[in-house]
């Protein structure tokens, strides 16, 4: 028994599907302790946007450490906060006209969202949160009551309460109108459903099994939070810093959320952090209603700004643009035709392979199984864990991203094959 049998928690759960003692990461590579390298396309589950040991983060956080710079600062004012604050205003906010106030909170995606809905709730004066099937907001009681996944929701011990779920725009639900039903629910006096205090959504549901939310479809859920007095929190955590291609992903829609919340790569090194951005008007918090001794971590505040500048030195964006382009035309035409079982869908350098049409319930398991000895890491997110997700490094370059992609493609045909199950011709 390893000593991470021995002594560690049995609620580890990305090491059983990963069980290699993990020494060294650069770029897009991990290396193991048995000498077995792996190109990453999991990406710290979207905290390395940046890769792993990213050159030009490392030599700002090198050099704050050397200079003996503030290591923990709770709220207090400190020169890495100020840097952060001003490179997040001029390269983020004022180029796309949106003024937000930033909140610190504790350093995880799951206390920016408790943070925004307990704003929420204190602004509005009402209890109620609209959340929607197939979304992932964290895992403390009140972000899990916004999270629609039953095997998380039952490890609470407890009720939870005050969230509604809607439809979301996907599967057996897409050409229903789930904003017309969320309008009717607001207005029919016998819905048995009280007005909320904040609708909370993704754009894209990355933990649901990439889900796309519609660009008319935010447009109207926008405009109906408009018209019916409710806040609009929009969850960048895990799709947000350029996982779609531009910084915010609600940016394709031309919408303004009231509040949206960050974490992930936000710090750019995957060090710990979140914020909870809110409009200036919301921000009737007393001193000390919500906080946490870490949400002062000075060496996040040093990547997190490094990290910013990285974007605009790097031209980020465009080359999020190329690789997605590449992905999605390898997807389609090379790992489509496999099966008529698998669904491709989309966007930026977050893509899924969705084969829950298979009738061999256990296919993404093996594919992943299959990808993970054939020295490529991913997850499986969604309904029954059935659609396998690439999320590599926004930085990956080209040769590592075909390579990976070749092993997926070598691991979806192989597992097929093995199942026995009807395949194209093109095979």
């Amino acid at each position: 028994m390893s000593i991470f049998e021995k002594m560690e928690s049995n609620v580890r759960s990305y090491c059983r599907s990963f069980p290699d003692v993990f020494t060294k990461a650069k770029g897009s590579m991990l290396y193991a302790e048995s000498g077995r390298t792996f190109i990453d396309f999991f990406a710290g589950a979207g905290a390395l946007n940046y890769g792993h040991n990213n050159d030009y983060i490392k030599s700002k956080l090198v050099e704050y450490l050397e200079s003996d710079g503030i290591s923990h600062g709770l709220d207090m004012f400190t020169s890495a906060k100020e840097s952060f604050l001003h490179t997040f205003s001029e390269l983020i906010l004022k180029p796309r006209e949106l003024d937000y106030k930033v909140q610190f909170c504790g350093p995880t995606g799951t206390n920016a969202v408790e943070a925004a809905l307990k704003l929420a709730r204190k602004v509005k004066g009402r209890s109620g949160i609209f959340s929607f099937m197939g979304a992932f907001h964290g895992m403390s009681l009140g972000s899990l009551s916004a999270t629609s996944n039953l095997y998380h929701r039952m490890a609470a011990g407890t009720d939870l309460h005050n969230v509604s779920f809607m439809p979301f725009p996907c599967g057996y639900m897409r050409t229903f109108d789930t904003i017309k039903y969320i309008d009717e629910v607001l207005t029919d006096d016998h819905s048995g459903i009280d007005k909320p205090a904040a609708i909370i959504f993704e754009t894209v549901q990355a933990e649901g099994g990439l889900n796309e939310a519609p660009i008319e479809w935010m447009q109207r859920l926008r405009e109906l939070c408009t018209r019916h007095d409710i806040l609009l929190i929009c969850d960048e955590i895990q799709v947000g810093c350029g996982r779609t291609g531009p910084f915010f992903s609600f940016e394709r829609a031309g919408i303004v959320p009231d509040l949206v919340v960050l974490s992930k790569s936000i710090s750019g090194y995957g060090l710990p952090m979140a914020i909870t951005l809110l409009k200036p008007e919301l921000d009737i918090w007393n001193p000390g209603e919500h906080n946490g001794t870490f949400r002062g971590n000075q060496m996040a505040f040093v990547g997190a700004t490094a990290a910013l500048e990285y974007g605009e030195l790097y031209s980020l964006e465009a080359e999020v643009h190329l690789k997605a382009q590449f992905v999605s035309r390898f997807l389609q035409e090379e790992i489509a035709p496999l099966s008529e079982d698998i669904q491709i869908r989309g966007m930026g350098l977050l893509w899924g392979v969705d084969v829950s049409a298979s009738k061999h319930e256990n296919i993404s398991k093996e594919i992943a199984s299959r990808c993970y000895e054939l020295g490529l890491i991913l997850e499986r997110v969604g309904r029954q864990d059935a659609v396998i997700k690439l999320m590599p490094p926004l930085t990956i370059s080209m040769e590592e991203l075909e390579q990976g992609c070749s092993i997926l493609r070598q691991a979806v045909q192989e597992c097929f094959e093995r199942s026995g199950i009807r395949q194209h011709a093109l095979i």
